[in-house]
This record gives structure tokens, sequence and C-alpha cells, in this order.
């Protein structure tokens, strides 16, 4: 169980601190249930998930795994899945987003890049993928080394760059 204050990452929702733990008072919560109340630590809005939920919330990675994570970027294959049906290419990228590993992500990032890389156009469903796997994994990162999201790339470029250089 979690406590009041923990950072969590909750599905595709991103990172969330525990604001509450307990019964909830309002219409269509289920009586004797406790619920954690999540607040997005990058939007707006609360989240009432039961305790004994099923969805996918795990706590946010250690600073430590953070930067092991983004030593590992270079050795993380980019496995470029090509395919012209928006709808199966959409449904491969889906099923990576909502493992909600990080190395899939990373892996997801990496693939969608090196097809534009290849200097062929991305559609509609890359870009659209693309933007919410480097959201949720920049927010987690973000999260893990106390950096505002929008640094993330910054300090990942820097890193493998100094990586590179030894």
């Amino acid at each position: 169980m979690y406590q009041v204050g923990e950072l969590v990452v909750y599905g595709a929702e991103g990172v969330c601190r525990v604001a509450a733990i307990g019964p909830l008072e309002m219409r269509g919560a289920q009586k004797g249930t406790d619920y954690y109340t999540l607040t997005p630590l990058y939007g707006a809005g609360k989240i009432f998930i039961p305790v004994d939920t099923n969805v996918s919330i795990r706590p946010v990675m250690t600073r430590e795994e953070a930067e092991e994570l983004i030593d590992r970027i270079p050795e993380i294959p980019e496995e470029i899945y090509e395919n012209n049906n928006p709808r199966l290419l959409n449904e491969h990228y889906q099923a990576l987003l909502k493992s909600y590993d990080c190395v899939d992500l990373v892996r997801l990032i990496r693939a969608i890049y090196a097809k534009g890389r290849r200097g062929r156009r991305l559609g509609q469903v890359d870009e659209r993928t693309f933007k919410k796997a480097e959201e949720m994994l920049h927010g987690e990162l973000a999260a893990a080394l106390d950096i505002p999201p929008d640094q993330v790339k910054d300090y990942i470029c820097r890193r493998v760059e100094a990586m590179e250089q030894v």
C-alpha cells in the first residue's frame, strides 16, 4: 500500500502524488472501500482509484534507476515496426505504451525516431505515439531526477554524450 505524499506512476496518466487514502463520500463510490486520491504531478484534476485495483500503479523509479536507464539508452535496440495499416501500427504501439515500462518507452521512442531519420515522413500514428511515449518517459524521469520535464531531453543528451566521450 502506498502512503500519502508518495509519488506513483498511474497508467498512462503518468506521475501522480498520493494525496489521500480512505473511503470516498461521493456518488458511485463503493461503501467500505478505501480509495487512493491521486493528483497528477504535471496536470490538473484528481483521480480516485480503489486501493485494491488491478490497474497499473507502481512507485516512481529512484534517481539511481533513472540514471541507470539513461546510461543504457544507447544499448536499447531500435525495433522499427513497419506497417502501412494505421490500425495495426496503432495496436502495436498501444501494446508498448500500455506496458508502462520505461525500457519499452525508450525502445518505442528510438524506433520512431530512427524511422523518421531514414527520410520517411512520419504519419499521424507515429507522431502521436512518439509524443505520448516521450511525455510518459520524461514525466517519470523528471520526477526521479527532480528536474522539470522540459529539461529531461537535454539531461539525457548531455549524459549520453558524456558517456560516449569516456
